[in-house]
């Protein structure tokens, strides 16, 4: 071999087209780590950047979400949420579902926000939407830590409240949570490239979903008063994961050792469908976007 064939085949990185149909190709996501980084660091400035409140959006946001569903759905539809306070029950479901759904709307269009980029320059397209799902945890932790301090706040005031061994599993239940967004999130935006009409129905979408979920009430309640509509509520893998927070970390409700074996099968199908949508995509998006 002559000095100049080693020299054109000794490459620091090699570029080529994509062959396998299904590839997360975590060894060159890390090699574009800082780039990852550069992403959550966009996401997570430009949100409000030019607001008047910045960050505070964050903790008024599920606040007066929480007052409203309170006063509607406790005070004058009468749902009652047994020993723990209307408030809290209804904080903590909606800090778990504001997670999920900042992560499926941030990366349903991932596609038509980043064409410009996405047709310049090559990285790893997955960085994106995986960039979305790790800059909404800085988010999801802020609304945490006020659900925290009313959590505080209601224990000394002496309602029956209380943490279980469970609660170390909680963490478990975010990542799944964002891994269930992600996947709906990339197949989303792949169909969102030939349709358009999905990224309109997202957010309507988004809210009737949440009322399927168990976000304002007890499933039991659904199996008690309206048992022919149970099964809306039953194969919903995101009423499992909220009705597990609420019993990790308020200790009421119940916690589905089925429900959470079903939530974790159905979330890992729904991820290697994403990934394999999104492979394909990718690979011709930029014709049609």
């Amino acid at each position: 071999m002559t000095h100049q064939e080693n020299t054109d085949n000794n490459w620091l990185f090699e570029i080529t087209p994509k062959n396998k149909f299904f590839s997360l190709n975590l060894k060159e996501v890390w090699q574009y780590r800082d780039l990852l980084l550069l992403f959550v660091k966009r996401d997570v400035v430009t949100v409000y950047k030019q607001t008047v409140l910045g960050p505070l959006w964050y903790l008024i946001q599920p606040l007066f979400t929480s007052i409203t569903f309170t006063i509607i759905f406790n005070n004058l539809a009468g749902i009652t949420t047994g020993t723990v306070p209307p408030f809290l029950f209804n904080l903590a479901g909606i800090t778990v579902w504001n997670y999920f759904t900042a992560c499926l709307t941030g990366t349903s269009n991932t596609f038509g926000s980043n064409a410009g980029i996405f047709g310049k320059v090559y990285f790893p397209r997955i960085i994106v939407p995986i960039s979305i799902v790790v800059s909404n945890l800085l988010k999801f932790g802020i609304q945490f830590f006020i659900f925290i301090v009313f959590y505080i706040y209601y224990y000394f005031q002496g309602a029956a409240i209380s943490l279980n061994i469970l609660s170390l599993l909680f963490p478990a239940l975010i990542i799944l949570m964002g891994v269930l967004g992600l996947g709906l999130g990339m197949i989303i935006s792949s169909l969102v490239t030939k349709y358009r009409d999905f990224s309109y129905l997202i957010g309507f979408g988004v809210q009737l979903l949440m009322y399927v979920s168990a976000v304002v009430y007890p499933m039991a309640l659904v199996a008690a008063k309206m048992p022919e509509y149970v099964w809306l509520v039953k194969y919903n893998p995101l009423a499992y994961i909220i009705e597990s927070t609420r019993y990790m970390l308020l200790n009421v409700g119940e916690l589905s050792v089925f429900g959470l074996l079903y939530t974790f099968m159905l979330t890992g199908i729904v991820f290697l469908v994403g990934i394999l949508i999104f492979n394909k995509t990718e690979k011709s998006f930029i014709d049609t976007v």
